[in-house]
């Protein structure tokens, strides 16, 4: 977990190295690296020339200096990257997901139902607010430190007020 590299936004194509101008479209992205996923950044002309492989993305303007900083995340996209961190396994993923889940609780978008032990591993069984869909998540038994620490990174990378 100590290993995650987290990446501002730098007003840089990471594809390109051109700068990105305020105000630009660009593409932020998740992407896998040796030392697990890292935030870059795209400009709208290389992603759509090249097409960078990525874990999970999305499209953005680059603010103004002055401009009060904006969510770009909302709600729907962490519960399509929750959704899609279901069937990973490696641990720092799990650990991800697992915070990803206590923020979306925090946001009422999951309700915490149950839990139960499977091969020695806590699950905890979440209901999505408002339906009859049930997810399940591995508690990774992380401590608050670790929790605090991995959701400012979670919305380093997002960008996001979580």
């Amino acid at each position: 977990m100590d290993q995650w590299e987290i990446n501002k936004p730098l007003g840089q194509c990471s594809g390109s190295g051109k700068v990105i101008e305020p105000g630009q479209e660009y593409f932020g992205a998740l992407v896998q690296t040796e030392e697990g996923l890292q935030r870059r950044d795209f400009s709208a002309d290389y992603w759509e020339k090249e097409k960078p492989e990525v874990y999970c993305f999305w499209k953005t303007r680059l603010p103004h200096p002055e401009q009060k900083k904006q969510i770009f995340v909302d709600d729907e996209m962490l519960m399509a990257f929750f959704e899609r961190l279901a069937a990973e396994t490696e641990r720092q993923r799990l650990e991800f997901r697992f915070v990803l889940g206590l923020i979306l609780m925090r946001k009422r978008l999951l309700k915490y139902d149950s839990k139960r032990t499977e091969d020695g591993a806590e699950i905890w069984r979440l209901r999505v607010t408002g339906g009859r869909e049930m997810i399940d998540v591995l508690n990774p038994d992380l401590d608050e430190e670790q929790i605090a620490r991995l959701s400012s990174q979670i919305g380093q990378i997002l960008q996001a007020d979580i």
